[in-house]
């Protein structure tokens, strides 16, 4: 059964009404089509209706739908032969942030990630997505080797953060985060990298310094949490709806701000509404963006990115 949210009440109940009537005709022998098919038609002119005119915090909260595609499933979906790689060679394989080798429409790829997992096992698993050291001195360690082997790299961004937990600045999460965004800016081969649902602050920008950077319709992407830039400017997350206005966390606002470089489309109501469709949509941005790298030397490939990034915020 489908999660709904806050803003989706309406178009929740109108939806249960409909799973009733066809329940209703399932038991008998009364025609309801007709009726059912007037409900749903309303159901989703509500729907398109409200999509179209999501407010920032809204968007932010289709971001974290549990439902949402994570990780494993665009590498079930996009990469062949995938050869999950683990360890950082140093302390231990950190689970929240995975990647390996494979195939991604017949090019050889090193495809990096965070999983945030989709039920309370696989979540604690993965850790919600937020890499400790390890995860982002591992995500280092395949940037090389495919640099090495002259790979191109994906990296698929999805947390809220880099783990703050006490053990990660022990072992050195803000150095981590620092090498890993080096070790992106340095990479001799293309980088393409695709903001899913949460850019989180530095825990995002460490596998997001790309070459071209993709964002998902409904994605956020911010150098902290609205709850978080609530809770320090007004001492309250209840003011999180106001911060996500004004720090303008949209793929919508970015694009316009020179941030990303494209928005992939996602279905009506959202990719977890359609998984399989918003999962192929990425993969088509994707390709699309390898094109348009490919043949580049490894220093054109390098100054190109580094330039991007400088021009952030020029006036």
């Amino acid at each position: 059964m489908a999660t709904f949210l806050d803003f989706e009440k309406p178009i929740a109940e109108l939806q249960g009404r409909i799973d009733e009537l066809r329940q209703t005709a399932a038991d008998g022998a009364v025609d309801i089509e007709s009726e059912v098919a007037k409900l749903q038609a309303k159901s989703d002119k509500m729907l398109t209706d409200t999509y179209a005119r999501l407010t920032p915090w809204q968007k932010t909260q289709v971001a974290r739908h549990p439902e949402r595609p994570h990780f494993k499933h665009y590498v079930a979906e996009l990469i062949e032969d995938f050869m999950p790689l683990g360890g950082d060679r140093a302390f231990a394989d950190d689970n929240a942030i995975m990647g390996g080798l494979g195939r991604f429409r017949g090019r050889r790829v090193m495809v990096i990630g965070h999983e945030k997992g989709d039920d309370t096992a696989s979540r604690l698993k993965h850790n919600f997505g937020m890499g400790k050291p390890e995860g982002y001195r591992k995500a280092i360690r395949l940037m090389r080797l495919a640099d090495k082997f002259g790979l191109p790299v994906v990296t698929l961004v999805d947390t809220s953060g880099a783990f703050p937990g006490v053990q990660a600045e022990e072992r050195g999460q803000a150095e981590a985060i620092a090498r890993s965004t080096e070790q992106c800016l340095n990479l001799g081969v293309p980088l393409v990298s695709a903001i899913l649902g949460e850019g989180g602050s530095g825990g995002a920008i460490a596998l997001a310094s790309g070459n071209t950077v993709l964002m998902m319709e409904h994605a956020v992407y911010s150098v902290i949490s609205p709850e978080g830039c609530a809770s320090i400017l007004w001492r309250t997350a209840d003011k999180a709806a106001d911060a996500a206005e004004a720090m303008k966390v949209t793929a919508q606002h970015l694009k316009e701000l020179g941030v990303i470089d494209r928005i992939v489309a996602e279905p009506l109501g959202g990719a977890h509404r359609d998984p399989k469709v918003a999962i192929r949509a990425l993969g088509d941005a994707i390709e699309s963006a390898l094109n348009d790298l490919d043949g580049g030397s490894p220093e054109g490939l390098r100054q190109a990115r580094r330039a991007k990034f400088l021009a952030m915020g020029r006036l």
